[in-house]
């Protein structure tokens, strides 16, 4: 038994994996790992996680309060474990709007710090591509920081470092219906005898990676501000098989209240098309002066594709102004039941709180497929050099 803690868990996409895996194509649980606690300071994912993994101690708690004592008090041993995994908060690191190298940007600090008395033997942390480009306050690469503050760890005493290997994974890669790049740190504890060096999992999705039709194709069409709580025809999609399971109610498929003027610019958007698009018919006179977009990043107002894996999804999955996310062919916004399922999220997954709340608990998760093959590829680890 590999015993894990889990740190800026959120709902617990990246916990998933090491919980579950798949067979047959369902999800089942799996008992190769202990999650002896999990960490997270906002409540209605704290509360998300706990409703998913009601075995788990969830400590919600700003990370900067738990130490050794912190946990002794809570009945929790620190000694003895296995594995820490978790990503801190990544919108500081974030290619889409303002980049600051502000208090969340200096949160790996924090696990630097849980690393330094747990000293786990490896550990998993995870972060948006924009942490390979971010600089830091002397205008050098913030990754370089943050991989040899993980090498050496001496400045807390007498404790070891890891030995730290770096991966830009992307989730189309593994099984998952969106083109989402994350940066993946894997240390190993460098006092360990490894025989065999650590490698990332092997990519696992043929030259054709599940599209956007195979992952929504069988959720119910919606209007404007509109909802639905069944299923109106069965699955047609391994895929779909696999995130429905044994699940007869739909959850979390509700339509935003899209004002007039947006609804009117959905409605002359072809697949693919955005922001450049309709200021270009506006200017051809096919559209109404009124429609002339004039903020926004180019990708903004976009229509998804059908067969093409969706773009990353983020906190911001139901609102257009801010991403490319409108349906492919329904004149709304992803609902967030359609962004859980191009995260991999199962339809019995439970998300808690407002649209906001719940649309940031999907967004900010690593996706729960993509976490299946990293914790199969950390325990193929650990048995290959019996740690």
């Amino acid at each position: 038994m590999i015993e894990v803690v889990d740190l800026f868990s959120g709902a617990g996409g990246l916990t998933f994996g090491f919980q579950n895996t798949i067979k047959n194509n369902k999800f089942v649980s799996r008992n190769d790992f202990n999650i002896r606690f999990a960490n997270e300071f906002n409540h209605d994912a704290a509360e998300a996680f706990r409703q998913n993994y009601p075995r788990v101690t969830m400590i919600e708690e700003d990370i900067a309060n738990i130490d050794e004592h912190f946990l002794k008090s809570k009945g929790i041993s620190s000694k003895r474990v296995d594995l820490v995994i978790g990503g801190p908060p990544c919108q500081s690191f974030s290619t889409v709007g303002k980049r600051q190298y502000d208090k969340r940007a200096k949160m790996y600090r924090e696990y630097r710090r849980i690393l330094s008395f747990i000293q786990p033997k490896m550990f998993v942390f995870e972060n948006v591509y924009g942490l390979l480009t971010m600089k830091n306050e002397q205008n050098g690469p913030i990754i370089r920081n943050v991989k040899e503050s993980f090498k050496d760890l001496s400045s807390f005493g007498d404790v070891h470092g890891y030995n730290v290997y770096t991966e830009l994974l992307n989730a189309k890669d593994y099984g998952v219906p969106q083109n989402r790049e994350r940066v993946f740190l894997i240390g190993v504890r460098n006092d360990l005898n490894i025989e065999f060096e650590w490698s990332f999992p092997e990519k696992c999705t043929s030259e054709n990676p599940f599209n956007l039709r195979d992952a929504i194709g069988d959720l119910p069409s919606l209007g404007n501000n509109d909802r639905a709580d069944q299923y109106v025809e069965d699955p047609q999609t391994d895929y779909q098989i696999l995130m429905r399971g044994n699940q007869d109610q739909l959850f979390n498929h509700v339509s935003r209240n899209h004002g007039q003027r947006l609804q009117k610019i959905m409605a002359a958007l072809k697949e693919g098309q955005g922001k450049n698009d309709i200021n270009r018919m506006v200017e051809d006179g096919l559209l109404d002066r009124a429609l002339y977009l004039t903020s926004g990043y180019r990708n903004t107002y976009g229509r998804l594709w059908w067969d093409r894996p969706s773009t990353t999804i983020t906190n911001n999955l139901s609102t257009p102004s801010s991403l490319r996310c409108i349906h492919p062919s329904q004149n709304r916004a992803l609902t967030a039941r359609e962004g859980a399922r191009i995260q991999s999220f199962p339809d019995n997954y439970k998300f808690v709180g407002g649209l906001q709340a719940i649309n940031t608990q999907i967004g900010n998760a690593v996706p729960p497929i993509l976490s299946i093959h990293l914790a199969n590829r950390i325990k193929d680890f650990f048995e290959e050099n019996n740690l």
